[in-house]
């Protein structure tokens, strides 16, 4: 019997993908918020899946971090069982990396060989494949800026290896939704274009989420409002020279910004929820802008809880996990008003 092409097992496929992105940003958070990124000081590709499995491993392990400025400039107290607390959330964001390799590359050559993808989807899934060896790499690069002289991986490069989980799920979850939802019809483009407004600037939001998280300036300013109960911009949001650098290096600053873009987020999307009220849409479409609204709220209430209690562990992975699920349902909303 002859498969036909772009059929269920493939839609699974790729939403599978999707559900193990948000796993592996999940514990990418969770590694970030406990300091545990830098742990694992080598690469191996292989070997590096077995973690320590004796006292003699584990010491050597242990031996090799302390060769390291996060050793030696912050956890020169730890001992042997702290270190083994911080590898294992590294250990375990590297393994889940691999493991999302091979879920997407052996079921994408098995549907090559048996012919139930189209040129068309193919094509697509080969960006996706880029995207992630990509995200691999800047994993790598990222750890690596951790290694030299100061004991924290570049806030750069965090973002960047943040904002690429965040696309690559956007994208694979997009090209789930092209065969899901396969007919085409008539566009808004007025309304379209609104929306790829709202999501370019979640995406700058997400970004300086990443900033924020990289300088630790969640734990600076802890009032709301007001960034230090009287007054809306702090002094310290302008005071490194040249200007522009308060904007990309002061954790102030960038707190400051991050702060403003999530009202911009929030305006953005209550004027999409408005033009729809007087827009004929479908159900789809009214359930996207539906659940923008919802999650919405509910991200900014989890962004001022995560700054008045100074980013505790649990509230730090709840603003990501709901920055998650905004991008989810924005990437929805998009694709419903555009094929």
């Amino acid at each position: 019997m002859k498969q036909k092409k772009d059929n269920k097992k493939v839609i699974y496929w790729l939403l599978t993908g999707c559900v193990l992105i948000f796993i592996m940003v999940v514990v990418g958070g969770i590694t970030r918020l406990t300091d545990s990124g830098l742990s694992m000081s080598n690469y191996r590709l292989i070997t590096g899946t077995i973690p320590p499995l004796n006292d003699a491993e584990w010491q050597a392990a242990f031996e090799l971090y302390k060769q390291y400025p996060e050793y030696q400039k912050l956890h020169s107290h730890f001992t042997l069982s702290d270190f083994k607390n911080i590898y294992f959330w590294e250990w375990l964001h590297r393994v889940i990396g691999r493991f999302i390799g091979l879920v997407f590359i052996i079921p994408f050559l098995y549907f090559i060989i048996t012919k139930q993808l189209t040129k068309k989807t193919i094509k697509k899934c080969l960006v996706l494949l880029v995207l992630g060896g990509f995200q691999g790499f800047l994993g790598w690069y990222m750890v690596k800026s951790g290694l030299v002289d100061m004991p924290d991986v570049s806030h750069y490069r965090l973002a960047a290896h943040l904002t690429t989980a965040f696309l690559t799920f956007a994208a694979t979850l997009w090209v789930a939704l092209d065969l899901i939802y396969p007919n085409k019809k008539t566009i808004n483009i007025k309304f379209r274009n609104l929306i790829i407004i709202s999501y370019l600037i979640l995406i700058i939001q997400i970004i300086y989420g990443a900033f924020v998280a990289g300088l630790k300036a969640g734990l600076l300013h802890n009032h709301w409002p007001l960034m230090n109960e009287n007054k809306f911009m702090h002094h310290t949001v302008y005071i490194l020279e040249p200007f522009y650098k308060n904007l990309i290096e002061n954790p102030s600053g960038i707190q400051f910004i991050h702060r403003i873009l999530a009202y911009l987020v929030v305006i953005s999307i209550a004027l999409l929820w408005f033009m729809a009220r007087k827009t004929p849409i479908t159900k789809l479409q009214r359930k996207g802008i539906n659940s923008l609204q919802i999650l919405v709220a509910f991200q900014f209430l989890l962004g001022v809880l995560t700054i008045l209690y100074a980013v505790p562990l649990w509230l730090g992975i709840a603003h990501q996990i709901g920055a998650f699920f905004l991008l989810s349902a924005m990437t929805f909303t998009l694709h419903r008003f555009s094929k």
